[in-house]
């Protein structure tokens, strides 16, 4: 995650020393021959061990003694012993002349198996969307095909967000991000009160997509750069323009304090507050709109008007 410079970031972020010691440790392993480990224990232990069960077995099959066994089974014994003292030879590499192929089949018989490619995935670690899809075949279809096939393959994963945004209101989203790319959002918690969630937007031109990292502000605050996101939510741009859509699909964290029903409550209040503006009917819905505009922008800022106060009435008001 990268550093936040802002003031209002200063304000609301404590600093955190990052000096890290780098320690490395040497592990020594040794390798031993497990047949000279198994065959070089002194055989009075194993004959002292075994000694009832042998004369039981010397006795059920008539012997007078022990030794009387032994010799009985002295040229089995042997014989096993040889067998397995025998080392099979490794198979010699072919000449040149033997490894020219006769014919194709002859040549992909004695050709080693290749290695599987790796999926190329982008340095960022974000997979690009003809890794879900098979792009030429979705694109093909009517955009409740489309929807109904994205929110499918979700619907099996109970951590999975997923949506499918008109791309004239995707665009306005982006282009508010550009402008703020950093915000904060609570989740109101009945008993608890409101737990404050720090929004970083970053963009991949690679995989043609933005993904947005929710972190909850304490955890920011502790660990600065290298805190860990509960959830993330990408956006694929890659049917925008022959679609009219813009694929969204997020994952939350397990074990890190966050439920998928407030990942969603999340995503609702980034939307409103970063474009969802269709809603806004009448003169009253404008001035939420612009209300929420001016809290991105002191926010980004730095502005003394921001106040978290205010965050919380405006996010009460949406229900």
């Amino acid at each position: 995650m990268a550093t936040l410079r802002p003031p209002m970031h200063r304000y609301l972020l404590s600093s955190v020393p990052r000096s890290l010691r780098a320690s490395h440790q040497r592990r020594w392993a040794q390798v031993h021959d497990v047949r000279f480990l198994a065959t070089t224990q002194q055989p009075l232990n194993t004959l002292e061990k075994y000694r009832e069960k042998l004369a039981r077995k010397a006795q059920e099959e008539g012997h007078k003694n022990i030794e009387s066994l032994k010799a009985a089974y002295a040229e089995k014994i042997q014989n096993l012993r040889k067998e397995a003292d025998v080392i099979v030879p490794p198979t010699p590499p072919p000449s040149p002349q033997s490894s020219a192929p006769s014919s194709p089949s002859q040549s992909t018989a004695q050709q080693p198996p290749q290695p599987k490619k790796k999926k190329s995935f982008d340095s960022s670690g974000i997979k690009p969307l003809s890794s879900i899809l098979d792009l030429p075949k979705v694109s093909a279809l009517p955009e409740k095909e489309l929807t109904a096939i994205w929110r499918l393959h979700h619907a099996v994963k109970p951590n999975s967000l997923c949506a499918v945004i008109p791309s004239g209101t995707y665009a306005q989203l982006e282009a508010t991000a550009r402008l703020n790319p950093h915000f904060v959002l609570p989740v109101p918690h009945p008993d608890q009160g409101a737990e404050i969630h720090f929004v970083q937007w970053t963009w991949d031109p690679a995989t043609n997509s933005s993904t947005v990292l929710f972190t909850q502000l304490a955890e920011y605050k502790t660990r600065g750069e290298f805190a860990q996101p509960h959830t993330t939510v990408t956006h694929y741009k890659d049917l925008a323009k022959d679609k009219g859509v813009v694929l969204m699909q997020g994952t939350v964290m397990e074990d890190r304090g966050v439920k998928v029903q407030d990942a969603q409550f999340l995503v609702m209040c980034l939307q409103r507050f970063y474009g969802g503006w269709d809603g806004a009917d009448g003169q009253a819905g404008m001035e939420r709109v612009e209300e929420r505009r001016r809290l991105l922008e002191w926010f980004g800022k730095g502005d003394e008007r921001f106040s978290v106060e205010k965050l919380l009435e405006e996010v009460e008001r949406m229900g």
